[in-house]
């Protein structure tokens, strides 16, 4: 399960609902144009914190269906109903799913007695595999390495998707749990990460950048790394210019050049502005084409 991974983009159309077709387009995209090893399906690139339980069940379901078994899927189920969790992670494990994620449950402050009991409970009512998402600058849960320790005392905990940017944390979890994968959560940070000895990286641009990240990541592992930071040098520019002109809009905008149905977001986000859309023109147009 190691390598790189695209945090799945889904489209909708107009009126908010999924664009099923777009989606399928957007997972082959990413398996045939990307060559990326995987796919993260659910997760916060999908707007997954903005669609019903059933909804997020279909893109489970088209996901795993249009990818038929060329690449690993993770599904990522967490919520701040455990209950919806739980009947995510028994429905994607159903389908197919070898391993699931869950972010850690967010707005209240709940204590890390609570945590650890949210994923346990995902696990034992699952009976599958989990990777945590930690990502602390938007739930605001901070894990220290012993809280972390404690999460991997279940075997069935298998890893972690690290979307921070404490690299001391990041380098002391590499060496205190080698047996665990470690995801990179941050795609403008790949290259130290790698360096720091994660296993692999989990990220939005990938849908439309993974082949200069699998070099990135595939160059650093060899010891390359002035080889790999003139890519990441390239890619942060992107991401930069991504970023700038906003990040989902922007993504799916590139994406729609690159040949692919990648729809609207949902809504509160904002529709995408001819200005941004010209700007995405640029970006593809420098960056990609």
């Amino acid at each position: 399960m190691k390598g790189i991974y695209s945090a799945l983009m889904v489209p909708y159309n107009e009126d908010g609902t999924i664009n099923e077709k777009g989606l399928r387009e957007i997972v082959r995209h990413n398996i045939d144009n990307m060559k990326v090893d995987g796919l993260y399906v659910g997760g916060s690139t999908g707007e997954n914190f903005m669609i019903s339980t059933d909804e997020k069940k279909r893109v489970f379901e088209i996901a795993i269906d249009e990818a038929k078994d060329k690449v690993h899927l993770i599904a990522q189920v967490g919520s701040v109903n455990l209950y919806e969790a739980v009947e995510l992670g028994k429905y994607a494990t159903k389908l197919g799913y070898k391993c699931l994620s869950a972010v850690t449950p967010f707005y209240y402050k709940f204590d890390f007695s609570e945590i650890k009991d949210y994923y346990e409970t995902i696990v034992r009512e699952t009976g599958n595999n989990m990777v945590v998402y930690s990502i602390p600058f938007l739930t605001g849960v901070n894990m220290n390495i012993s809280q972390f320790e404690e999460l991997f005392k279940n075997e069935k905990i298998i890893g972690v998707k690290f979307t921070a940017g404490d690299f001391y944390l990041l380098e002391r979890m590499s060496k205190a749990f080698p047996n665990k994968l470690i995801y990179a959560g941050f795609d403008e940070m790949l290259l130290p990460a790698v360096v720091m000895g994660v296993d692999g990286a989990i990220g939005s641009t990938y849908n439309v950048n993974g082949a200069r990240a699998k070099q990135i990541f595939d160059l650093a592992k060899q010891g390359k790394v002035k080889e790999a930071l003139a890519i990441q040098n390239v890619t942060n520019d992107l991401i930069e210019g991504i970023l700038s002109n906003g990040l989902y809009q922007t993504i799916k905008e590139i994406m729609k050049l690159q040949g692919v149905d990648a729809g609207y977001c949902r809504k509160p986000m904002k529709r995408i502005s001819e200005k941004q859309v010209e700007f995405a023109k640029e970006l593809y147009n420098k960056f990609l084409k």
